[in-house]
């Protein structure tokens, strides 16, 4: 092949001083291109208005029986409503196309066509046309007219009455379906989705424009059968069998209405459309063959030899535009339809669409909010609470203005011997800080005999020393709102950005392994309902099944669980189940990985002095994703203050930590809100263990608390951490402690005020771990009441502080019902990637 190179082609100027190529300019060449694409831009921008308009024309053509023409009003009225800049064309079209009819049907048209009009001019001017109003629009017309042509037409009868109704209720009818079915050509919807009764009313809107083509033949072959068998031939392959056998049914229905000698047709649509459904899967070839073995068959029955030829020329005639139909078109079409493989696809395409751009959106606040969480702590860090230089300018201006003012010394002192004044001053400011009730005759001799107003500079140095301890305070409390909001926002970028992870995985159909599900229950006689699979990632199974339960049988934890533990090999449980009404008898229930461990608590606790309420809380909670926290807290002092602190700091750790935030931030936070709730000195101490129900890895927070001890056969091993409890200052640290525990390990958790028991002159670790190895029982509860036992006897019967001990033990998780082995049921094969 020749390859064309410009440099081959002659160029030259123009006049004009334009580059010329061929002959032609540039811009020559710019209008005659736009002159050849032009009508192709407008054909693509007026599509569905010249579409609308073709429609018109044939709906004011057809007929019903010869003197029924509900179609055309109907049609106008709905355009005019919801595409009011199409209405001339569409009006032009629909009066042109009942010229076609028999008379009197353009006058009547006309008028009907009128009349409405006028209505919807009138409800207009009034705000009050709505397309709601449009079938009784529509009746009112056609039966006016219609009843003043009865009127001054032939002689008055009651089958022209009767005609007359009918003729207005079914272009009432006809209104509410073209209502649902226009907008699939107007509006471009953004999900895809019709509903059951749009296709419907599109159908029957296809088929009454066909009813317009009833009559025109081209080589003695009928264009509306040509083009009812065209319109089953798409509907067959898009929908199948069903959807192909509707078609047939609503378009020989309608057809037959406009010419009753081919009632026939009805039958023959529709058998021909359910075949040709039948053999979708084998794609065009095979339905049409289909559609041409139904039709060849029943028109043998229904007709003679020259009438099945006929037929059969216009099937033909059918499938070689089907054939010719591009695929985009039947792609585009199967959108529409639920059920549909391509419907299916753009659905789920669209949901992740919808997916991602939450995700994105929330990955948006989430910086946001991380910015904001920035800004604020660089402006928390770049402040200063004080600054040495502004303490010495604001003492020097407050004295000089206070005590030097009125002074006749004034200048002698400030400008003479600058440097001297300066430097007595700035040591009387030290001695003022570090005394702040210092007198008069606290002050060195030497400056007494330097400043006459020795008192008075005392005074106003001590005055000025409690207005700047009260804005330290303020300015230590705004500092601590920054770094509490600094924190906070941190957290909440750090979920949201978890969320928008979570948002965007993408979940898979499993089909085959809930169908293997299915076939294992039902061969143990039990009645499911429905299975979906969320998830099948070791670890995190989780399966929702809707099945029919026996009160009292508890088939789900007997007999389902168990099963699902056999075919996937590993532990499965009930998560939760929710119950439906009595009726129904229906019973949805969530499965899920079962934990491998479980843990058993026991707490004792006394207060002291022996009073009711003690200033210890306790918590043991399950926070989510598999997690068991258990936690301990001590507030300052006794009594309901300090009660209130710990359980103040242990409810809002734990909601922090299940909603997912961080553990250290989360410790952080309760440190800054605890600070901010009162100007009191107060705090509490914060012992939690974290366990992992699925590894037995323990997090243990420490937070000015006593050691914990984890208890294994006979060895004894302290936990410990040396901080400050949370409350005290603003920037804590947090020791986190990382084990791997075993099953059989128990941990014991305790407060100062068993602790603390043996006194200072004591090695206190190794008398508790000398205690707790007395202790020869395994059950929590056993353990924490003899350690509070053995506390109490050792201090003689004596509470001097409040005592609180929680002991957990971690087990191996034992369903009561493992598994369940069905012959026949083999393992389920997961896929690597689920989600």
């Amino acid at each position: 092949m020749e390859k064309w190179n410009v440099m081959d082609v002659p160029v030259m100027k123009s006049a004009k001083g334009e580059t010329v190529v061929d002959g032609m300019s540039w811009s020559e060449r710019i209008r005659n291109m736009s002159a050849v694409q032009r009508p192709m831009q407008f054909l693509a921008a007026k599509k569905w208005m010249l579409l609308l308009t073709f429609m018109g024309f044939l709906l004011g053509k057809a007929m019903i029986l010869d003197e029924l023409s509900p179609f055309a009003v109907a049609f106008f009225a709905v355009i005019a409503f919801m595409r009011r800049d199409y209405i001339l064309p569409v009006g032009m079209a629909v009066i042109l196309g009942s010229l076609f009819a028999p008379f009197p049907a353009p006058l009547i048209i006309a008028a009907e066509l009128i009349i409405f009009h006028l209505m919807y001019k009138g409800l207009n001017a009034f705000d009050h046309a709505e397309l709601s109003y449009a079938p009784l629009m529509v009746f009112v017309s056609a039966f006016c007219v219609k009843i003043f042509t009865v009127l001054i037409g032939p002689p008055f009868t009651w089958y022209s009455l009767m005609m007359t109704a009918v003729d207005a209720v079914l272009s009432f009818v006809l209104t509410l379906v073209f209502i649902q079915a226009i907008p699939v050509f107007t509006y471009r919807k953004k999900n895809y989705q019709l509903k059951n009764e749009e296709i419907l009313c599109l159908i029957i809107l296809l088929a009454s424009v066909m009813t317009g083509a009833v009559g025109w033949s081209i080589y003695n072959l009928s264009v509306e059968h040509v083009l009812s068998r065209y319109l089953i031939l798409v509907f067959a392959l898009v929908g199948g069998a069903p959807l192909g056998a509707s078609v047939g049914v609503v378009t020989g229905l309608i057809l037959s209405l406009a010419d009753i000698s081919a009632i026939y047709q009805m039958s023959l649509l529709a058998f021909s459309g359910m075949l040709a459904g039948m053999l979708r899967e084998g794609r065009k070839g095979a339905v049409s063959i289909g559609m041409l073995l139904g039709s060849s068959i029943l028109s043998i029955y229904f007709s003679g030899p020259g009438d099945v030829m006929q037929s059969t020329w216009e099937t033909c005639i059918a499938i070689g535009l089907f054939l010719l139909t591009p695929k985009a078109m039947i792609a585009v079409i199967s959108k529409y339809v639920p059920g549909t493989t391509d419907h299916s696809k753009s659905q789920h395409e669209y949901a992740k669409r919808v997916r991602d751009l939450t995700a994105e959106r929330v990955t948006q606040f989430s910086q946001v909010f991380r910015q904001l969480s920035q800004s604020f702590g660089q402006v928390s860090g770049t402040e200063e609470v004080s600054k040495r230089n502004e303490e010495m300018d604001h003492f020097m201006n407050a004295v000089t203005e206070g005590a030097c003012a009125n002074c006749f010394k004034k200048n002698h002192c400030w400008d003479a011997k600058f440097y001297q004044t300066y430097k007595y001053m700035t040591d009387v400011m030290t001695s003022v800080e570090e005394n702040p009730e210092m007198s008069a005759e606290d002050v060195p001799e030497e400056w007494k005999r330097m400043c006459a107003k020795t008192g008075d500079v005392v005074d106003v140095m001590k005055q000025q020393y409690h207005l700047y301890q009260h804005d330290m305070q303020w300015k230590r409390q705004i500092y601590d709102s920054r770094q509490l909001v600094a924190e906070q926002l941190s957290g909440v970028s750090q979920v949201m950005e978890d969320l928008a992870k979570e948002i965007q995985r993408e979940g898979q159909a499993m089909y085959r392994q809930e169908e293997q599900i299915r076939d294992a229950l039902e061969k143990l006689g039990l009645s499911i309902q429905g299975i979906e699979i969320i998830s099948l990632d070791p670890g995190h199974v989780e399966i929702e099944i809707v099945h029919a339960y026996t009160r009292g049988y508890d088939e789900c934890r007997k007999i389902i669980a168990p099963l699902l533990s056999d075919i996937l090999d590993e532990h499965v449980a009930v998560l939760n189940e929710t119950f439906s009404s009595t009726k129904d008898g229906l019973a949805t229930v969530m499965f899920g990985s079962a934990k491998t461990f479980e843990i058993t608590t026991g707490v004792a606790g006394a207060a002291k002095g022996g009073d009711l309420l003690s200033g210890d809380s306790f918590s043991t909670v399950e926070l989510g994703n598999g997690t068991f926290a258990v936690a301990l807290s001590d507030g300052m002092g006794n009594g309901e203050r300090a009660r209130l602190e710990s359980s103040t700091a242990l409810n809002i750790l734990e909601q922090l930590l299940q909603s997912g935030m961080d553990e250290k931030l989360a410790i952080k936070s309760v440190n800054s809100i605890l600070m901010l709730r009162s100007p009191e000195e107060i705090y509490a101490t914060v012992d939690m263990a974290l366990i992992d129900q699925y590894t037995a890895e323990t997090t243990f927070m420490k937070i000015g608390s006593a050691p914990s001890f984890i208890k294994r056969g006979n060895e004894v091993i302290p936990v410990s951490a040396s901080n400050l409890p949370i409350g005290i200052i603003q920037d804590i640290e947090v020791d986190l402690v990382t084990l791997k525990l075993q099953a059989g390990d128990i941990v014991i958790m305790m407060t100062d005020g068993i602790y603390d028991a043996p006194g200072y002159a004591v090695n206190k670790e190794l008398w508790m771990k000398r205690m707790l190895q007395e202790i020869e029982s395994n059950d929590p509860q056993h353990i924490a009441d003899c350690l509070l036992e053995k506390v109490i006897r050792y201090q003689q019967n004596q509470i001097h502080d409040d005592m609180t001990v929680v002991v957990g033990k971690v087990e191996h998780y034992q369903p009561e019902w493992a598994t369940l082995h069905v012959p026949g049921v083999d393992r389920m094969e997961r896929p690597r990637t689920v989600s």
